[in-house]
């Protein structure tokens, strides 16, 4: 039991050491993340209306 709760303990420790080491993104570096996603999206949404409306104009 003993041994158990040692391994039980490394295993809990080793978890939150390699958690916490992540990088963490400020809200900041989110919100421009966000934007600039949203940018691209639009900018393929674009494109794709743009082909669209070639395509329809060829077929004319």
């Amino acid at each position: 039991m003993k041994k158990f709760t040692y391994i039980f303990i490394a295993l809990f420790s080793l978890s939150l050491i390699t958690t916490n080491c992540r990088e963490q993104k400020s809200t900041g570096e989110k919100v421009e993340e966000a934007v600039e996603d949203t940018g691209d999206a639009i900018e393929d949404t674009a494109e794709d209306v743009s082909d669209e409306v070639e395509d329809a104009v060829d077929n004319k």
